[in-house]
C-alpha cells in the first residue's frame, strides 16, 4: 500500500505522495478521477532532503509549476517536522524561496512576471493586445509565470466557458496556455482559470500572479503593493515589484486527510 495525504488551496486540491513513489501515469489518473478516485487537480510528488515538488496534472501531463501546490506543499513538509519555516524548495520552474508565516499560512517567492515571447512562449508578445478569438475580439496580455498565462480584462461572463478552451488551443501559444478571465473587484481583481492539464480550477497561484502582473504592466494595479484577488475557492494576495523581481504570492494552505492506496 501507498501512503498519500490530500492537500487543498482555495480549493485547488492536490494528492501528495514521497518524491520516489514509483506511480505510473494511469495510476495518477485514476487517483484524480473525481467520481471513482480520491480526486484532485494533480499529483505532488514532495523531496524533504532538499525540498522539492514536483507536478503531475490530473490529465498525466506535467506543469512546471504550481503556486497552490507549492503552498501545499510547504505546510506539508511543516506539518511533519521536515520544514524550517523559511527556505528553497526546487521545482522544475526553478528554485522558489518559500516561508511560513503561521499554520496554514504560507508566503512564496514565484518566478519574475516575463512578457517576452519567447519566454512564455507565445508567437507574439501581448500587452493588452487586440485579438480576435471565435467570434469575439479580446484584449490580450501573455504573461510567462515559469509557466504560460494569457489574460484578458474583458467582461466575458459565461462566454468565458466558450472562450477559454479556444484561447487553449489556439496556434499562438504552442505549448498550450493557462487562460485567466480578470474582473476588477474593489482595489483587486475577481478571476477565473481554465488550467493546462487541470480544466476550470477553483484556485490557481500562478494565474493570480499573472493576472496582477498583466493589471501592472496595463496600468491597473501598483507596483510593491499587496493585490486581492479571489478566485473560486477564495482569496490570496499578490505582489509585483520592479521588473525582473520575483512575484509574491501569499495565501492558504489545508490539509484533508491521509490515506493509503493500492
Amino acid at each position: 500500500m501507498t501512503a498519500f495525504s490530500k492537500y487543498h488551496g482555495l480549493g485547488n486540491d492536490f494528492v501528495i505522495v514521497e518524491e520516489g513513489t514509483p506511480l505510473d501515469l494511469d495510476v495518477i489518473r485514476r487517483l484524480c478521477e473525481r467520481n471513482t478516485g480520491v480526486g484532485a487537480d494533480g499529483v505532488l510528488f514532495v523531496g524533504h532532503d532538499p525540498p522539492s515538488m514536483r507536478v503531475v496534472n490530473a490529465d498525466g501531463s506535467i506543469a512546471e509549476m504550481c503556486g497552490n501546490g507549492l503552498r501545499c506543499a510547504v505546510w506539508h513538509l511543516a506539518r511533519q517536522g521536515r520544514w524550517r519555516g523559511d527556505g528553497e524548495f526546487l521545482t522544475y520552474a526553478g528554485p522558489h524561496r518559500c516561508v511560513l508565516h503561521g499554520d496554514e499560512d504560507v508566503e512564496v517567492w514565484m518566478a519574475a512576471p516575463t512578457f517576452a515571447a519567447d519566454a512564455i512562449p507565445a508567437r507574439e508578445v501581448m500587452r493588452d493586445t487586440q485579438v480576435h478569438v471565435g467570434e469575439r475580439t479580446l484584449h490580450l496580455t501573455a504573461v510567462g509565470m515559469g509557466n504560460p498565462h494569457v489574460v484578458t480584462f474583458d467582461e466575458v461572463g459565461e462566454a468565458r466557458l466558450e472562450l477559454g478552451p479556444l484561447l487553449q488551443s489556439d496556434a499562438r501559444f504552442p505549448r498550450g496556455v493557462n487562460v485567466g478571465f480578470a474582473s476588477r473587484e474593489g482595489e483587486g481583481f475577481a478571476l477565473h482559470v481554465l488550467e493546462r492539464g487541470a480544466g476550470w480550477t477553483q484556485a490557481c497561484g500562478t494565474g493570480a500572479c499573472a493576472a496582477v502582473a498583466a493589471a501592472v504592466a496595463t496600468g491597473r494595479a501598483t507596483r510593491h503593493t499587496p493585490v486581492r484577488v479571489r478566485l473560486p475557492g477564495g482569496a490570496m494576495t499578490v505582489v509585483i515589484g520592479e521588473d525582473g523581481e520575483p512575484a509574491r504570492m501569499r495565501g492558504p494552505a489545508r490539509h484533508v486527510f491521509d490515506g493509503t492506496f493500492g
